[in-house]
């Protein structure tokens, strides 16, 4: 890989620290998608509980080192999944808890996936085109002009590709640095293989 060409040069990765670059896509207008099935069910989770939502949330997001939601103190992550503009669907494999979708309607006009997810081992196996319908479906409701979400380089590589296949198009890209979850006790070393840990 040649780095000759970095206009703006290169900086070292803090130890302790994980750099990724985030990808910010979008929407604006419904899309046409085919008919997705799976054996997976989506139900409404209307205000679940603080505890039970970072659970499910640890559960999906570990593999990709989600933590925004686990470094929020009770009181200010329960005022988001309460918020009436917070619209949250459980997914179910049987009566297992696999997956959720949550959808930010805050902003007048725009809905944000801010979360989309299943667990790893229900990834790759068609699931993932079956719930974005699901997700866009409710998105688009009345007087919506906008969708939109994130994804990064800690994601699967698949993520990317798979939300433009679905109809969303790049407007934004952004470089940062986090303190490794890994190593600050909020997720294990385990999680995510995929990035190295600089200790």
């Amino acid at each position: 890989m040649g780095l000759d060409n970095l206009t703006a040069g290169l900086e070292d990765v803090p130890k302790g620290h994980v750099a990724t670059i985030v990808t910010h896509l979008e929407m604006l207008e419904a899309p046409a998608l085919a008919a997705a099935h799976s054996r997976l069910t989506l139900a409404d989770w209307p205000s679940p509980a603080v505890d039970a939502y970072c659970d499910l949330f640890r559960k999906v997001g570990e593999p990709w080192l989600w933590i925004s939601r686990l470094l929020m103190d009770h009181e200010q992550l329960e005022a988001i999944l309460h918020d009436p503009a917070v619209d949250l669907s459980i997914v179910r494999d049987g009566g297992e808890p696999v997956g959720f979708i949550e959808l930010d309607f805050r902003v007048p006009g725009e809905c944000e996936i801010a979360f989309f997810g299943l667990t790893e081992d229900r990834n790759g196996q068609g699931h993932g085109r079956w719930l974005m319908s699901q997700a866009l479906a409710k998105a688009w409701r009345d007087g919506i002009r906008r969708v939109w979400l994130h994804t990064c380089t800690q994601d699967s590589p698949r993520a990317l590709p798979f939300y433009q296949h679905c109809g969303f198009r790049i407007f934004r890209q952004q470089t940062g640095r986090m303190k490794d979850p890994r190593l600050t006790g909020h997720l294990p070393r385990s999680a995510a293989p995929h990035v190295p840990i600089l200790s």
